[in-house]
């Protein structure tokens, strides 16, 4: 992108009170960013307010600061890593997020950009972009992708089902696509990355991960790691200048470009408050697919699950149901895309440690329920719990209270 066209671009996105629906209109009436800011004012209000029009006139404060930081990140190699901006009508734009109620004006792309874009395949330039004359079937988006999203309070379960659910799918060539938040979101970037070799070259995008911040900063700090990971194989995407903070307003806003990316969404555990719940109401309004995993009727984070459930979405045990629901098939056995997506315990404890998992049964139970169900004191309870916990079988949850991991 030549700097005079990424200068326009930012200058349109910048501008206070011209959101990227009054945008469209622009770029519909005029052409290329370049030929609004060409326009007089005349001209303008035949498509816009009068306010809007004088602040089109006037160049937003930071522009220059913006448009030498945001050429120098396009410009910086690191690690092998592309970096790309996409814009409305450009062939790396994905064509699913035309059809969303706000498609960006902007896409920041940093990772296996080669993956999704060709010379061979873009358009050639026009100075009207008319976004449904654009060919953009060509580009190699993910033709199977899923959103995996939940709490970034999870249970151990819940974390255990968002890793295991991520690698299984993504076994047989699905993108997982997330949020890079904490708890399920990061658990299922990692079951992406598990599903793929990690040391050979990427042939697909395992992962891709849409941030609420500008693409040079990595939010919560903890994912920094997982972030290169992800952009090894896989694609960092966001609607945001660079230099963006981790604003509050901005998380919700983004799930719309998750659930667009994809062809359905998961949803592992959620509060009813949660912000995957606006997430799955984003992907049914867009005429998508929308599961969610039940759990247990005394697990909080189950209950945004439940109530998706009660609103139609697909109830959902194995990776399986995922793939029948969507009709994709599978490029593995059946059979261990279920066992996958809820493994039994590689050696299963005996002796004392299997009577008290059989007392844990498969909701979160607390001390005292289980001193009673077992006869144990506290002191020989504990000790077997933390025995447990230690080997992957028990995962302690808030309040006091144990759970019992893998298939119950």
């Amino acid at each position: 992108m030549e700097r005079d066209e990424l200068a326009a671009w930012l200058r349109l996105t910048l501008t206070p009170g011209v959101g990227n629906d009054t945008a469209r209109r622009l770029l519909a009436a005029f052409g290329l960013p370049q030929a609004i800011f060409q326009q007089g004012g005349a001209a303008l209000r035949q498509v816009v307010t009068s306010a809007q029009a004088d602040a089109l006139a006037r160049e937003p404060e930071g522009l220059p600061a913006l448009l030498q930081a945001t050429g120098d990140w396009l410009a910086a190699a690191e690690g092998g890593l592309a970096r790309r901006i996409a814009t409305l009508g450009d062939s790396a734009y994905p064509a699913s997020l035309l059809a969303i109620e706000d498609p960006p004006l902007m896409l920041y792309l940093l990772g296996q950009v080669q993956l999704i874009d060709s010379e061979s395949n873009r358009p050639q330039a026009s100075t009207n972009i008319a976004l449904t004359a654009i060919n953009h079937e060509a580009n190699g988006w993910p033709a199977r992708a899923l959103a995996l999203v939940g709490s970034r309070s999870p249970t151990p379960q819940g974390r255990q089902n968002a890793q295991q659910f991520a690698q299984a799918l993504g076994a047989t060539g699905l993108s997982i696509v997330s949020g890079l938040a904490l708890g399920v979101d990061g658990a299922a970037h990692e079951g992406a990355l598990q599903a793929v070799d990690e040391a050979a070259p990427p042939r697909r995008l395992a992962t891709i991960a849409v941030i609420g911040t500008g693409i040079d900063r990595v939010y919560p700090r903890q994912h920094r790691e997982l972030a290169h990971r992800i952009a090894r194989h896989g694609l960092i995407v966001s609607e945001y200048p660079l230099g963006t903070p981790p604003l509050p307003a901005n998380f919700p806003k983004r799930n719309r470009l998750i659930a667009g990316l994809a062809q359905g969404t998961l949803v592992v555990e959620a509060a009813p408050q949660s912000g995957s719940l606006i997430t799955a109401r984003l992907a049914a309004e867009q005429g998508k697919e929308v599961f969610a995993i039940p759990g247990s009727i005394h697990n909080p984070q189950s209950r945004g699950c439940h109530q998706l459930i009660r609103q139609g979405a697909k109830l959902v045990e194995t990776a399986q149901d995922v793939l029948e629901e969507l009709r994709w098939p599978a490029k593995v056995a059946p059979e261990s895309i279920a066992e996958s997506a809820y493994p039994t315990p590689a050696e299963p404890p005996d002796g004392p440690q299997t009577a008290l998992l059989e007392a844990l049964g498969a909701d979160p139970v607390g001390l005292d329920a289980l001193m009673a169900r077992t006869g144990l004191d506290t002191a020989t309870l504990q000790a077997r719990l933390l025995e447990l916990e230690l080997d992957g079988h028990v995962g302690r949850l808030p309040g006091g209270l144990f759970q019992r991991l893998g298939r119950a």
